[in-house]
């Protein structure tokens, strides 16, 4: 092979000098993005994983240079495919590029037009869905208090999911997460909705802050249920938390705040996927359980 030759068949293959340095910055922001999204801090998903804190914050912040092993376990420990983390498109298919692009370019107002349309040519109709109030969001912002007070005014059933998933494995919240990781809590979870959803045909249920992170259980719960996302500003969700005897919020973690604020921030796009939503900042029981009774009720 001449020289000629060899050097065209080396620019072929030859990338641009910035292309590694590139990849580690997009997969470092898809890893901090994932673990936003699904509340981890650094160090449990260092522990979980297998990995110092260290090597996880460098290739958070695009400068790691991490092994494909390695990389399987962060994964792991975050819950998502591999494929998720390095290649997120890689399951896109044309219809849904398509579909995307067409959302994309329709006002707000239109929105709500298709996902109503949707509802009602592929889901359950709406009156059905409605039967089922589901109230979503962090800690703290009043999910318990509102829905139990709202099932019982309206003569339904109320639902937490949290304690669902205690009987239905017959162990703690905790355990099952020291037992199982966050994947296996998860697929726990999603399990419990479809019996609770099945068993329900008309219920107040009140859902972990983290359900939007796992795509299919959010999309079932969208699909099924009336959604409201309950929230407040980050400084009372903690302190509505603590005033429950709950000081574990700050235990050991002087960045608390930051990981909540962090973590909000990250769920917001996903929390307002929900069919509306209550903000009790500031407000009373009282004040909040009216305008809850308005939305759902309406």
């Amino acid at each position: 092979m001449s020289q000629q030759t060899e050097a065209r068949t080396d620019d072929a293959v030859a990338l641009p000098a910035d292309a590694d340095a590139e990849f580690l910055a997009r997969l470092g922001r898809r890893v901090r993005e994932v673990r936003d999204r699904r509340g981890m801090t650094r160090k449990l998903v260092a522990r979980e994983a297998g990995v110092s804190e260290r090597h996880l914050a460098h290739l958070e912040g695009g400068e790691g240079n991490v092994s494909i092993v390695l990389l399987a376990h962060i994964a792991h420990a975050l819950g998502t495919p591999l494929v998720e983390l390095i290649a997120p498109e890689a399951e896109d298919t044309v219809e849904k590029r398509l579909i995307r692009r067409f959302l994309e370019r329709l006002p707000q107002h239109r929105l709500e037009e298709v996902v109503f349309r949707l509802m009602r040519d592929f889901g359950h109709e709406e009156a059905v869905r409605r039967k089922r109030i589901a109230l979503i969001g962090l800690r703290g912002a009043g999910k318990t208090t509102l829905g139990s007070r709202l099932a019982r005014e309206e003569g339904m059933p109320f639902v937490e999911l949290d304690r669902e998933i205690e009987k239905e494995t017959g162990i703690p919240a905790r355990e099952i997460f020291a037992l199982y990781g966050q994947a296996g809590y998860r697929r726990i979870e999603k399990r419990t909705l479809e019996r609770v959803i099945r068993e329900h045909p008309r219920a107040v249920i009140s859902v972990g802050g983290g359900v939007v992170a796992e795509p299919d259980t959010y999309e079932l719960l969208l699909g099924q249920c009336l959604t409201v996302w309950v929230k407040a500003q980050p400084e009372e969700h903690m302190a509505r938390v603590m005033a429950q005897g709950d000081l574990r919020p700050m235990a050991g973690n002087d960045e608390a705040m930051e990981d909540l604020k962090r973590i909000l921030e990250a769920r917001v796009p996903l929390y307002a996927k929900a069919d509306t939503s209550l903000d009790t900042s500031g407000e009373t029981v009282e004040e909040s359980f009216i305008k809850l009774r308005q939305l759902v009720m309406s």
